[in-house]
C-alpha cells in the first residue's frame, strides 16, 4: 500500500516507479552509522544489492555484522566515499553522529536518518546545506517481527531530497510497508498520538502494578508490553513524551480517566454502558 500523498503530482512520472538503483544503473555505496539492531537490520537488507559499510565505535558490535565493510575510524569513511549515509545510532546521538562524519563525506553524498523522534533535525538539515532524506520506519526490534513487516508502516518526510525519497520508497515497498509522506510537523503530531498514548498508558500501568503470583492473561499481556517499553532507550522515551504535541494527548487521557472514575465511584450502570458503547464505536474501524 502506498498512500496517495506519496504519489502527489508525480504519479504519472515513470521514474517514480523505478527502483533507485535501476535509475542509477549500478549499485550504490551505502554507509550505515551504528551497528545496533536497526543498523544491522538495514545492513542485512541492503548488503546483497549494494556495497555497504558500517561505522561503529564499539568493536564488540561489529562481531555480528556480515557481508559488509566494518569501519572504526573516520578516515576509512573518506576512502569508502559513500553515496548515501543511513544514520541508525540511538536518537540521542543522531545529530552528533552526523556532525562527526560529515567532514569525511563527499559533497554529493545524501545523508539520511531513520529516527522516530525528529526533534532538531529540520533545523539541522536546513543549516548543513546537504542533500538529505528523513524517514521513520514505524516498527522497531522491541515488538515488531523484522522478518514479517507487511502490517507495519513507514513515514517519509516530504521536505527531503527527491531521489533520496525514491530510494527509501522503493526499499519500504519491497518490505510490504504502508508508506506515508508527511512534513516534519505532521510527523511530530502523528508520533505524539501513535507513540505517546501507548507509552503513557504503559508507564502508568507499570507505576501502579504489583507483582502477581498468578496473573491473568490480560495482566500478562500488559506486563510484557511494559517490559518492552521499559527496554527502549530512555532518551527516546523522554523525547517522545517531551514532544510539544504530547501534552494535549495526555490531557485527553486524563479527561477520560476522570469520566471513568466518576462512573466507577457512583456505580452508574447506564453511564458505564454508554461509555463502553462510545469506546466500541471509536474502535470500530480497527476491530
Amino acid at each position: 500500500m502506498v498512500n496517495e500523498a506519496m504519489e502527489g503530482d508525480n504519479k504519472n512520472n515513470p521514474w517514480l516507479h523505478l527502483p533507485y538503483q535501476q535509475q542509477k544503473g549500478n549499485e550504490m555505496k551505502i554507509l550505515v552509522l551504528g551497528a545496533g539492531k536497526m543498523g544491522s537490520f538495514f545492513l542485512d537488507l541492503l548488503s546483497f544489492e549494494h556495497e555497504t559499510a558500517v561505522y561503529e565505535k564499539n568493536p564488540e558490535r561489529l562481531k555480528f555484522t556480515f557481508n559488509t565493510l566494518r569501519f572504526t575510524t573516520l578516515e576509512e569513511i573518506r576512502k569508502f566515499n559513500p553515496e548515501l549515509v543511513i544514520n541508525a545510532v540511538t536518537v540521542k546521538y543522531t545529530i552528533s553522529a552526523f556532525e562527526e562524519v560529515m567532514p569525511y563525506l563527499p559533497e554529493s553524498c545524501i545523508i539520511s536518518d531513520i529516527a522516530s523522534v525528529k526533534t532538531g533535525l529540520k533545523d539541522f538539515y536546513s543549516k548543513c546545506a546537504r542533500r538529505y532524506v528523513s524517514t521513520h520506519p514505524m516498527f522497531g526490534p522491541t515488538f515488531a517481527n523484522l522478518n514479517q513487516l507487511s502490517h507495519e508502516n513507514a513515514i517519509i518526510i516530504s521536505e527531503g531530497d527527491y531521489m533520496g525519497k525514491i530510494f527509501f520508497k522503493d526499499l519500504y515497498q519491497r518490505l510490504g510497508l504502508g508508506i506515508y509522506e508527511y512534513s516534519f510537523e505532521k510527523h511530530d503530531k502523528t508520533v505524539a498520538y501513535s507513540l505517546s498514548i501507548p507509552f503513557v498508558s504503559t508507564l502508568v500501568f507499570a507505576a501502579v502494578m504489583k507483582h502477581q503470583d498468578a496473573p491473568g492473561t490480560t495482566f500478562k499481556r500488559h506486563l510484557n508490553i511494559a517490559k518492552g517499553v521499559l527496554n527502549e532507550d530512555e532518551y527516546l522515551l523522554q523525547e517522545v513524551l517531551f514532544n510539544p504535541y504530547t501534552s494535549s494527548q495526555v490531557e485527553d487521557i486524563r479527561t477520560q480517566l476522570k469520566v471513568l472514575l466518576d462512573i466507577i465511584e457512583n456505580k452508574d450502570e447506564q453511564k458505564m454502558k454508554a461509555f463502553l458503547g462510545r469506546i466500541k464505536e471509536n474502535m470500530k474501524a480497527d476491530i
